[in-house]
């Protein structure tokens, strides 16, 4: 992985070169910005155009600003033909246009169409323009994930294996690395450990990353599941869980599944594709792990600030949230009546 931290007039030029190989006809490229809203990865939009008209399209290009990203990053290639996989297994995605290639000075990355709608949480959850589609998405997403999981992991590229003690060691072992002392994470971590299930079956895609933030939203529903990087295979019920933290609900913390609506609703529309019974109990073991690696990589990234790998004002503020984790693992924790 490389970082990208171009000049927006060398990108254009570079994004030309990119175009014309990947978008047959393109005449000139328009309207290039940078994304930096929420995203661990370089993204440039821009729109490609051509005879027919302007197509509008992203690149998205590795940035490295931690080892624990490199580690965890399922990497660009595989990225794209994740996408691709998905996209033939009925998941909405973006379409991917091409990959980058080191003639084009870009890092590694691919390009994709840019979806319209709208990915920011809190707007989904307030805006009156959705109030309608509202009460629909937790079952739509339970849908959507059914399908991730169902797709045969022949036709997907090669990914690390993981279930749930592999994942909770792991992350353990980049908290321990960091040298900070939290007792509230050392808590969860051992209960991590002493309450891992086992493996249940073969290992399934995974997205890791499934949740209210990452999806584009159109008035009709979910357009596209973004930020595929975490992907790899081990337990689907992981991305369940997940998707119920607390981060993600936007401050409408009594609809669980990513601040649209109950569990009930969510587990109901995950069952009524994959024909699979959800299992409660594991789930609320993910959610616990999501909760605790959330709280590591808001350290993470806090420390990318004070260390200069990415002096972002976002890095510091993310960071920050770090304490917030430890209140929400107190929470779930908790003994329940």
């Amino acid at each position: 992985m490389s970082e990208t931290t171009l000049p927006a007039n060398d990108v254009a030029d570079r994004l030309m070169r990119v175009a014309k190989r990947c978008i047959p006809g393109t005449q000139e490229v328009t309207g290039v910005r940078e994304i930096t809203s929420g995203a661990s990865q370089a993204l440039w939009a821009f729109d490609a155009v051509t005879p027919r008209g302007a197509l509008p399209l992203v690149a998205r290009c590795a940035r490295l600003w931690s080892a624990e990203m490199q580690a965890s990053s399922a990497g660009m290639a595989a990225e794209a033909a994740l996408l691709r996989a998905a996209a033939a297994g009925g998941v909405p995605v973006p379409a991917v246009r091409g990959e980058l290639v080191p003639q084009d000075g870009l890092g590694e990355g691919y390009v994709m169409e840019r979806l319209e709608g709208e990915t920011r949480g809190p707007r989904l959850l307030r805006d009156p323009a959705f109030a309608e589609l509202r009460p629909r998405l937790a079952a739509q997403c339970g849908a959507i994930l059914a399908r991730i999981h169902a797709l045969s992991p022949a036709a997907l590229p090669p990914l690390r294996c993981a279930f749930a003690r592999d994942e909770s060691l792991n992350w353990a072992g980049r908290h321990r690395a960091a040298g900070s002392a939290r007792p509230v994470f050392a808590w969860a971590f051992r209960w991590l450990r002493e309450n891992a299930p086992p493996p249940a079956g073969e290992p399934k895609l995974v997205h890791a990353d499934f949740c209210n933030g990452n999806l584009m939203v159109g008035p009709e529903g979910v357009r596209g599941v973004l930020d595929w990087e975490l992907a790899h295979f081990g337990d689907p019920m992981e991305d369940l869980g997940l998707f119920c933290m607390n981060a993600w609900r936007f401050g409408n913390i009594d609809a669980p599944a990513g601040g649209f609506g109950s569990r009930e609703a969510f587990f109901d529309g995950y069952a009524a594709v994959s024909g699979a019974r959800v299992d409660a109990a594991r789930v609320h073991w993910w959610e616990v792990f999501g909760t605790l690696k959330w709280g590591v990589s808001c350290e993470s990234m806090g420390r990318a600030f004070l260390d200069g790998t990415d002096p972002s004002l976002e890095r510091a503020a993310i960071g920050r949230r770090a304490s917030e984790t430890e209140i929400e693992l107190l929470h779930l924790l908790a003994p329940r009546r």
